[in-house]
């Protein structure tokens, strides 16, 4: 008794009291009984009206944008809801972006800032134009683009900045865009994780030059693949349009032959815009529970020593959830490896993973910096500066700690929020077995 005394008191100190009875199990990974046996919702969700809007599209026989109404109808419904001039619908997200930079001038010889911690299409883009990708540590109390940092970047080459809004939380653009207009720097929002996310109550997505926005499979607002960029610049969309049609702007769509600029195939179809006129349906109520959830969690999970929830700035007035991220550290957790937490959480019925790798240190980047193209345009002087300038301290060890829960996992009732904190607890009460086993 005296033992199981102590044990409850050591408990109650380090805030883990809420979930006695889980604490004391076994863990699942030791062969222990699971704090969740049901899967979290099931992504996408769908009913009759995808159904049906898929079905009269495919009836009318227009599945193009040169002749249906479906993309055009999404655009306004999407420049509406965030509240921006504009909307260019993409086949995907990536695609957004590549129509952002070639809008915006970016060339061979030019510098980008970018953040080392983001998807690879961030980079990509950059590495396609034959600019430099010039990479910013992160702050890893909010996983976004440390903006104290980005001013020491910039080069008479820097011709764009891009934050991305890392998980649906907001890079600091109170810090972010005054810089850029004093630079004459251009900012794209890479908003692709950040649907209906805010910055002073204004969508992010809609206070840089341009914001890109994902809708692949994961993402908040879902059509398997395609995109949007906006923007509140007449001339800047123009340009956009015409070179995701081939060069044809939006007077020349169609019959006339005739090409305003170079360009690509990056039209979304009526396809991928009739399943998003109808994911939009469920928007707004799916935002609401992932942010009440999110909030929920945080809230529990802060109180769990070793346990650090993404940190969000002042501006951010609201954070989409795509991830729900934490840092996690083993110290906290009698030296247990990230590695075996997350085999430990997932065999609690959590899913969850270790997020991102350091993109700036990823081989295919050397090869592309190092390749005949980048040797022509570049002096060697500035190529050997660049690996030294791109040296991202706070992003290793963030990517060392990191830990994601997808957006899924927040849309459900809030006893499943009571649920993740309670096998975390429970992690952190067996931590020292853990190690040993």
């Amino acid at each position: 008794m005296k033992n199981d005394l102590s044990r409850r008191q050591v408990l109650a100190a380090a805030g883990l009291a809420a979930a006695p009875a889980f604490a004391a199990d076994k863990p699942g990974v030791l062969g222990g009984s699971k704090v969740r046996t049901e899967p979290f919702p099931a992504w996408p969700v769908f009913d009759q009206r995808e159904e049906e809007a898929l079905l009269a599209t495919l009836r009318s026989a227009r599945w193009y944008r040169g002749s249906g109404q479906n993309v055009s109808r999404f655009e306004q419904a999407y420049a509406s809801l965030t509240g921006a001039r504009h909307c260019l619908a993409t086949c995907n997200g990536t695609s957004a972006l590549i129509v952002a930079v070639n809008a915006l001038g970016v060339e061979p010889g030019d510098e980008v800032v970018v953040p080392p911690y983001t998807f690879i299409a961030t980079i990509n883009i950059v590495l396609r134009q034959h600019a430099l990708p010039v990479f910013v540590d992160t702050d890893p109390e909010t996983f976004q683009i440390d903006a104290r940092r980005i001013e020491a970047a910039f080069t008479d080459r820097t011709r764009a900045v891009i934050p991305v809004h890392l998980g649906g939380n907001a890079a600091d653009l109170d810090a972010i865009l005054p810089l850029a207009a004093r630079k004459n720097v251009p900012v794209i929002e890479d908003a692709c994780q950040a649907h209906l996310a805010e910055w002073k109550g204004r969508k992010l997505g809609t206070l840089g030059a341009a914001g890109c926005f994902s809708f692949q499979a994961s993402k908040n607002l879902n059509s398997g693949e395609g995109g949007a960029l906006l923007t509140n610049d007449a001339s800047l969309h123009e340009r956009g349009y015409a070179f995701h049609n081939n060069g044809s702007g939006l007077k020349a769509i169609g019959s006339n032959f005739t090409y305003a600029s170079t360009g690509a195939n990056l039209r979304l179809t009526e396809f991928q815009a009739a399943i998003l006129l109808a994911q939009m349906t469920r928007l707004d109520e799916q935002v609401k529970a992932r942010t009440a959830n999110g909030r929920f969690l945080t809230s529990m999970l802060k109180e769990i020593p070793g346990i650090l929830p993404a940190r969000e700035y002042p501006g951010c007035t609201n954070n989409a959830y795509h991830l729900y991220m934490f840092r996690y550290k083993k110290e906290q957790f009698a030296g247990l490896p990230r590695e075996k937490f997350l085999k430990a959480l997932n065999a609690e019925g959590i899913p969850a993973s270790g997020g991102y790798s350091p993109l700036n240190r990823q081989p295919f980047i050397q090869t592309a910096i190092q390749s005949r193209g980048y040797k022509r345009l570049y002096p060697e002087k500035t190529l050997k500066e660049w690996q030294e300038r791109n040296q991202c301290p706070a992003n290793d060890q963030l990517c060392q700690e990191a830990v994601w829960f997808t957006q899924n996992m927040l849309i459900g009732p809030r006893s499943d929020m009571e649920q993740i904190a309670a096998a975390i607890r429970k992690i952190s009460a067996n931590a020292a077995e853990l190690v040993r086993a």
